[in-house]
């Protein structure tokens, strides 16, 4: 693992009031992940978790370019022993974005390929310049996919569209992936950044309980309806009981804007 001090480089981290920016720093690579920017990578985004500042996260790459997959020119052949503890690595992200009840915004500019894909697609909203290019090409270097890709993709285009893609390699604008659902909002090029802080504040505003509470029953493996029905009971009676939702009643009889402010990383309900 290497240094704090290499870790630093390879993320940059800034809080713009309740929003974190989490930005990949490998910009003469295009931001290809390497094994020490996982480790660094998932270290952020846990501690970007674990602050009770942090409101929103927004994951965004340096100059131009949001991920160009992982660094192949650290890749070699090697027996599955040797190659679990890399994988797992990059599984350790999307655990991560996944595990939070924070929402996390991608900011997408130039290319997201491979691993770029994946990485953009574990967020909650992904905000796209329209002449970004998506591209799952793990096949050109003779590998399925990983990073929650498998679920990710399909929940966004479906499984039929998800095959073609990753069979084929098939590169997507921003634009056209704006109208397959890939993607949630299309702005300018340059603007990607902007953008995603703009829905990140908003998303900042509201009420994290709640907010985790949605992220929470949206994702995993789809439930049987009538488990939904008994976990939304759970969840809506705790909500209830939180001084969120006594600020949302008091500013709809006041006829203001709520001021959300109950602390984030409450433990949601889970199933039985």
């Amino acid at each position: 693992m290497s240094t704090p001090q290499v870790e630093a480089d390879l993320i940059l981290v800034e809080d713009r009031g309740a929003v974190r920016i989490i930005t990949l720093n490998r910009p003469q690579v295009k931001n290809a992940i390497n094994l020490p920017l996982r480790y660094a990578l998932a270290d952020a985004v846990e501690a970007a978790d674990a602050a009770p500042e942090v409101r929103v996260i927004v994951l965004t790459g340096a100059d131009g370019a949001f991920c160009s997959g992982g660094d192949i020119s650290t890749m070699r052949r090697q027996p599955r022993h040797e190659t679990t503890a890399r994988a797992q690595a990059a599984q350790r992200i999307i655990r991560a974005l996944w595990h939070t009840p924070k929402p996390v915004v991608a900011a997408v500019e130039g290319p997201a390929f491979g691993a770029g894909t994946a990485l953009a697609l574990a967020c909650d909203r992904v905000v796209s310049a329209d002449d970004a290019t998506f591209a799952t090409t793990f096949t050109g270097v003779g590998l399925a996919g990983d990073m929650g890709i498998f679920a990710s993709l399909p929940a966004r285009v479906g499984t039929s569209r998800a095959r073609q893609m990753l069979m084929l390699g098939t590169r997507v604008k921003g634009a056209e992936a704006g109208s397959i659902g890939l993607v949630d909002r299309v702005v300018a090029r340059g603007e990607a950044l902007t953008a995603a802080l703009e829905d990140a504040a908003t998303l900042a505003s509201g009420p994290p309980l709640a907010l985790g509470v949605i992220k929470q029953m949206l994702s995993g493996e789809p439930r049987h309806p009538l488990a939904v029905l008994d976990l939304e009971v759970r969840n809506q009676t705790m909500l209830w009981d939180t001084d969120d939702f006594a600020e949302g009643v008091s500013a709809f009889a006041e006829k203001r804007r709520p001021r959300f402010g109950a602390a984030p990383g409450v433990t949601v309900s889970e199933e039985s």
